[in-house]
């Protein structure tokens, strides 16, 4: 039983460091597309993960078949995640991708909280205090005395955090009740494309062939990210893996750095280490906890 629960555990952890690099190739490629709508990058991003989950559901000869009890769950994730990814996607437009990828990765300090109605997981004293510092570090990234030109983009992007960690809360339940991978990724991707056409269609930009190029990569890597994250938490809880999502800051600070001389601004780096350092105890915590019992 414990060498399953380990190998579990490894999986999870594997999964979603390849979700991170994935996702961090995501920003990286949204960047690089240019000067594209929100709704149409948003549209494109999923476009690809729609049929990449079609074409794996069809190779395992399976079905797309949702459980009636997993609809109202399934739909939840499908809002949330939207909701979540246009925010994240506006704020890679107008702050240092980095910085827009720190904010995103507060969702499992939101999903602490919401686990608690949603999955009725009470959370210990340290969760809740550690969720609390983490804001902290966040705000040192929003910088709200810095004036609306960094602070509103970063707010949008603190949002798209709460949409993800909600969104994610809702991935673990499925998860729980055994619904496919491909399934959630699938009804998630037609979902968010759905919903981005009418807004697309108002304000469409016709692509260059580097700017679909660019869309076309953004895509693939998002697929392999929502592919890794939503594995990883049917593997282990988000308590015990979600800090190894955070290397998805370092790949995307990295990736501005050597190819969009993003260079963060000391605050950003501070708040970094605040929400990072906060992340790494709660998990080592966590590890203290479960070898004491």
């Amino acid at each position: 039983m414990a060498d399953n629960r380990e190998n579990n555990l490894t999986k999870g952890i594997i999964c979603i460091l390849i979700a991170a690099l994935g996702f961090s190739l995501m920003t990286f490629f949204v960047r690089l597309s240019g000067d594209v709508p929100t709704m149409e990058k948003a549209f494109f991003r999923n476009a690809f993960a729609a049929v990449v989950s079609f074409i794996l559901l069809k190779r395992e000869g399976e079905k797309f078949h949702v459980e009636r009890r997993n609809i109202r769950d399934i739909l939840c994730r499908c809002v949330f995640g939207t909701v979540s990814l246009i925010a994240n996607f506006y704020a890679i437009d107008k702050i240092g991708i980095a910085d827009a990828n720190m904010l995103n990765k507060l969702s499992p300090f939101f999903a602490i909280l919401l686990s608690i109605p949603i999955l009725k997981e009470r959370p210990r004293k340290v969760d809740v205090l550690t969720t609390a510092i983490a804001f902290l570090g966040a705000l040192l990234i929003i910088r709200p005395g810095y004036g609306l030109t960094n602070s509103f983009p970063a707010l949008i992007g603190l949002s798209g955090g709460f949409g993800a960690g909600l969104a994610y809360v809702y991935v673990r339940k499925l998860g729980k009740n055994g619904e496919k991978t491909p399934v959630i990724v699938l009804c998630f991707s037609l979902f968010s494309c759905v919903f981005c056409i009418p807004f697309m269609v108002t304000s469409f930009v016709m692509l260059s062939l580097k700017q679909l190029l660019f869309l076309i990569l953004a895509g693939l890597s998002a697929t392999v990210g929502q592919f890794g994250i939503t594995t990883a938490y049917r593997y282990a809880p988000a308590k015990e893996i979600s800090v190894f999502d955070y290397t998805q800051v370092v790949f995307a600070a990295l990736l501005g750095i050597l190819f969009l001389h993003e260079v963060p601004v000391l605050l950003s780096v501070a708040g970094y280490m605040v929400i990072i350092g906060t992340a790494v105890f709660r998990w080592r915590y966590n590890i203290y906890l479960d070898r004491k019992q």
